[in-house]
């Protein structure tokens, strides 16, 4: 009796466990210049478009989890979009980031729910939790959203390539 209980809670344990641990796994491509999807935000209250950034797209949780951590740099016209099943509370971090980026947050209806300014961690301390609500998570160049008067609120066209 105590071995049948025994194997089964073992049993319970290893199902419950959900899969294999989360590592980083080789950065989503750098599609050539001309060959990258473009997202662009445009103004919520008059249609003007406020800037565009070529992307590479972090579509499974492999790429996502890497994110832009293995670049050294960002060019005022790339960026990261990362694309999520459903929209849902998220939290980015900087991890190994070796440059300065903003974060934003869009919902499922592309429409700005939150930006942030993340800065480059410095030491070994606790990585700071850049939270937001969205299905895709656009990453570009520090302070391009305050240099291209971005806003929350604003929408996002996004390609169908990011969905």
């Amino acid at each position: 009796m105590r071995w049948t209980v025994l194997v089964v809670a073992a049993f319970v344990v290893v199902a419950g466990c959900g899969g294999p641990p989360m590592v980083a796994q080789d950065p989503p491509s750098t599609p050539e210049p001309g060959d990258a999807p473009t997202v662009t935000v445009v103004d919520a209250d008059t249609g003007v478009e406020h800037g565009s950034v070529a992307v590479a797209v972090a579509a499974t949780r492999g790429e996502r989890y890497t994110g832009l951590s293995t670049r050294e740099s960002l060019s005022a016209d790339e960026g990261m979009l990362f694309v999520h099943e459903r929209a849902g509370s998220r939290a980015y971090v900087m991890r190994s980031m070796a440059f300065p980026i903003d974060i934003i947050y869009v919902g499922a209806d592309r429409n700005i729910t939150s930006i942030h300014h993340a800065t480059v961690p410095d030491g070994d301390g606790p990585l700071t939790r850049y939270e937001g609500h969205g299905k895709w998570v656009l990453e570009v160049s520090l302070n391009w959203t305050a240099a291209h008067n971005v806003s929350v609120g604003d929408r996002v066209r996004i390609p169908a390539a990011g969905e």
